[in-house]
């Protein structure tokens, strides 16, 4: 695992943050050394697909990245003729993801897709998991995918939706960041890489709070909605049709 120091030396411009090859190479201790709670959001994906998955359908890993969900369904869901689709719009990511998949010996079925995750059909669904990817979509376009993703899912179906999120409290939107910002010192990111990420995401990744998630999820046509998991601003939801 390559360590992520992209951020390390001064930029005399920090350009906005892309999915590009350089991310891929050190993606996986960017996401370990960036995100509290990303393992065990990544592990319950898993036990969640062994509860929600059933024969004969499709679940969907939209925004796959290297494909962590992707395979943490494929390792939790107990009917082999289930098949996973990831999607990600980073051919660098999918051609990644591919080396990843075919490295692994469970006999899920899965088929990558390049391609915007606007873009693709929901058919057939049982569980579609958007982990820490509706953050990085245009705010208008957040309640049509997410009505697109109910269209297409089963009765009783799932959406594992993650987020980074804000609070309308400003004191208490302090102290998150503050939490945030030590984890990342405490897993040897520097306040230099910290601000510099910060400018590279700053308008790409748009949070939201969670009261702005669970109303558009039911405007969407979610019949249950909570959160299941958070740890600072950090936050997953379970959305049940």
């Amino acid at each position: 695992m390559k360590r992520d120091t992209l951020y390390a030396d001064p930029l005399g411009e920090v350009a906005r943050f892309a999915f590009d090859q350089q991310v891929v190479d050190v993606f996986p201790d960017m996401i370990k050394r960036s995100v509290p709670g990303y393992a065990t959001i990544i592990n319950m994906i898993g036990n969640l697909a062994g509860i929600y998955a059933k024969t004969n359908t499709h679940c969907y890993d939209l925004g796959c990245s290297l494909g962590a969900a992707t395979l943490a369904m494929r390792h939790g869901i107990r009917n082999s003729d289930c098949k996973i689709i990831g999607v990600d719009n980073s051919q660098a990511m999918i051609d990644r993801c591919k080396q990843l998949i075919a490295a692994d010996t469970t006999d899920v079925n899965v088929e990558l897709i390049n391609s915007n995750i606007q873009d693709v059909d929901i058919q057939n669904a049982s569980i579609v998991v958007l982990n820490f990817t509706l953050q990085f979509i245009a705010v208008d376009q957040r309640l049509e995918l997410l009505k697109k993703i109910v269209e297409g899912l089963n009765k009783g179906g799932v959406l594992i939706l993650s987020e980074k999120v804000i609070f309308e409290d400003q004191p208490h939107q302090d102290l998150m960041t503050d939490l945030h910002h030590n984890f990342k010192r405490a897993n040897g990111y520097s306040d230099l890489e910290i601000a510099q990420k910060r400018s590279a995401i700053e308008n790409y990744l748009v949070p939201e709070t969670l009261d702005t998630h669970r109303q558009r999820l039911r405007q969407a046509g979610f019949a249950s909605v909570d959160v299941w998991f958070q740890c600072f601003n950090f936050a997953s939801i379970i959305a049940i049709k």
